[in-house]
């Protein structure tokens, strides 16, 4: 059952993966997330939502320094 649901959560983020051309953020979020997760004997799980957490933190980052350049931006008009 636990070698089950490895394999379907694996394949679930490999499809999630493989639909984002951006990844930024997921590496770092995973490694941190894994070393979590190893701790509390759930690595992979805690990979993946690491990956997660990290790509929506690099996201929101980008959208603030877009929102700085815009402002920025404007203020120069």
């Amino acid at each position: 059952m636990k070698k089950l649901s490895v394999i379907a959560l694996t394949a679930g983020m490999l499809l999630v993966m493989s639909s984002q051309a951006d990844a930024k953020g997921c590496l770092k979020g995973a490694a941190a997330g894994g070393i979590a997760g190893h701790v509390a004997h759930h690595g992979v799980a805690g990979a993946a939502a690491g990956c997660a957490v990290g790509h929506h933190m690099a996201k929101k980052k980008e959208k603030e320094k877009e929102k700085e350049a815009n402002s920025k931006q404007q203020e120069q008009k």
